[in-house]
């Protein structure tokens, strides 16, 4: 039986259910010139409900997204086939020392508790660590790949 692609809408809760156990994605920003860049990041929901990635403040991303902070993800599962989401919204760029804590949560949003924070803290501080964190705005909705229905 051939596979029938999926595309189903959500609200932001259902939005934020998918995306929390998923942390791989691709970020898309707009170079200078307007043309995109895009990194694969991988990615968490802090707890107001805002995707987050941590990057240094060297990294087009970082500089891309200070810029022009309008940007979009593809969120992927973990297995390719799997379901995905696209969306949009805002970004902001914290550096040290705002975004340590910040960076805190965002470890917490995809490895749980560090058995040392002081220590990962001071290594955000000594690593220069950034954070990217936006707010979604608009999302598409989740689609799986496959055949359109009338083909299957």
């Amino acid at each position: 039986m051939a596979k029938i692609a999926t595309a189903d809408r959500v609200d932001r809760a259902e939005l934020l259910e998918f995306l929390r156990p998923r942390h791989r994605a691709v970020l898309m920003t707009t170079r200078a010139d307007g043309t995109p860049q895009l990194s694969p990041v991988t990615a968490g929901i802090d707890p107001e409900g805002r995707f987050v990635v941590a990057t240094y403040p060297q990294r087009a991303k970082t500089r891309n997204a200070r810029r022009n902070p309008a940007v979009s993800a593809c969120v992927i599962s973990d297995e390719w086939n799997g379901p995905w989401v696209q969306f949009d919204g805002r970004a902001e760029v914290l550096d040290v020392p705002e975004a340590v804590e910040p960076l805190v949560e965002y470890f917490r949003s995809i490895s749980g508790e560090h058995p040392d924070w002081d220590e990962y803290r001071e290594a955000m501080v000594r690593q220069n660590k950034s954070l990217i964190r936006v707010t979604i705005e608009r999302w598409g909705p989740i689609a799986t790949g496959g055949f359109p229905p009338e083909l299957a």
